[in-house]
């Protein structure tokens, strides 16, 4: 059997953590996936694997065999890449996945300039606000605003997500306009934001003169989609902190109003995050640096 396609195998598997995702990645049958593993394993004389009828883990073997291995695949593929001028030309499929609200307002209006650069490369874009296990979900790169949980993963700060306090005219006919944060927890509803991935309610947040006050504000509804969010806000359902970026037009339009304006709050980092396997990927840095112009080019969301 290739011995090139074994080593690719089994690394396949121990990052996506099952067969049936490494061979759905690999594009190739399941069971060529599971004799390729058998020979590597046979030839070795070693068990790298450990199989379950739900997961696959590494033995020490092969967590010292994986470690070698993906730095001889990574230098392979460097090689070729250089060798066949991939890259002034990189090409294939490359899995992304990106915020809802970054993916309507700015990844996919772009992505005519992305493609005139990169004709060869077909995009899988997933649109979520909920976070994605890069390597068990084989996804080769992510945008993603807040601090990184993962050190193990490679980032790229490319930006910062700013925040505007807004509410819809109707609204503040209704309720008044705050003069002070602290109002938001007297007399006002707020339309609050909780993660995806935990559940917990993120605060407002509010900073001037060296003062930072944070509350959650009375509220009858939270979300955890930033599209859904913003609507929540429109519709008139309470005030909120949003990112600037995704309220600006509607502030243009007269369809939100900004309040407590003398009040701030801290940016948001954004990063692209990709697997430490992934960084010698012509693709893949193609996509990185076309997406950190993209973000550096925008007003709210530059100052990486």
């Amino acid at each position: 059997m290739d011995q090139i396609l074994s080593m690719r195998a089994f690394a396949r598997v121990v990052e996506a953590g099952t067969f049936t995702k490494a061979a759905d990645s690999l594009n190739l049958p399941k069971g060529t996936v599971t004799k390729q593993i058998q020979h590597l394993e046979a030839r070795l004389r070693v068990k790298l694997l450990n199989r379950t009828t739900r997961r696959v883990t590494v033995t020490p073997d092969g967590a010292a065999y994986y470690e070698r291995t993906t730095r001889l695949l990574n230098d392979l593929d460097d090689i070729e890449a250089s060798m066949t001028n991939a890259q002034a030309k990189p090409s294939g499929r490359l899995r992304i996945d990106v915020g809802s609200s970054v993916a309507r307002l700015l990844i996919i209006p772009a992505l005519s300039t992305f493609y005139e650069r990169y004709p060869d490369i077909q995009l899988d874009l997933g649109v979520s606000d909920r976070p994605v296990d890069l390597i068990t979900d084989n996804v080769d790169c992510v945008i993603r605003g807040g601090e990184l949980v993962e050190q193990s993963l490679v980032a790229r700060r490319i930006g910062n997500l700013q925040f505007v306090t807004v509410a819809s005219p109707d609204y503040l006919k209704r309720h008044g306009v705050p003069q002070h944060p602290n109002d938001l927890e007297n007399g006002h509803t707020s339309v609050n934001y909780f993660s995806a991935r935990t559940g917990r309610l993120f605060p407002h947040e509010f900073v001037k003169d060296g003062e930072t006050i944070e509350l959650a504000g009375r509220y009858k509804l939270s979300v955890n989609e930033s599209n859904a969010h913003i609507t929540a806000v429109l519709a008139g359902l309470g005030l909120s902190q949003t990112v600037t970026f995704t309220a600006a037009p509607y502030l243009a339009s007269g369809e939100l109003v900004q309040i407590l304006a003398d009040w701030t709050r801290p940016p948001l980092p954004v990063y692209v995050v990709y697997p430490p396997n992934r960084h010698l990927s012509a693709k893949v840095r193609a996509f990185v640096d076309w997406a950190a112009e993209l973000f550096s080019r925008h007003p709210h969301l530059s100052g990486a």
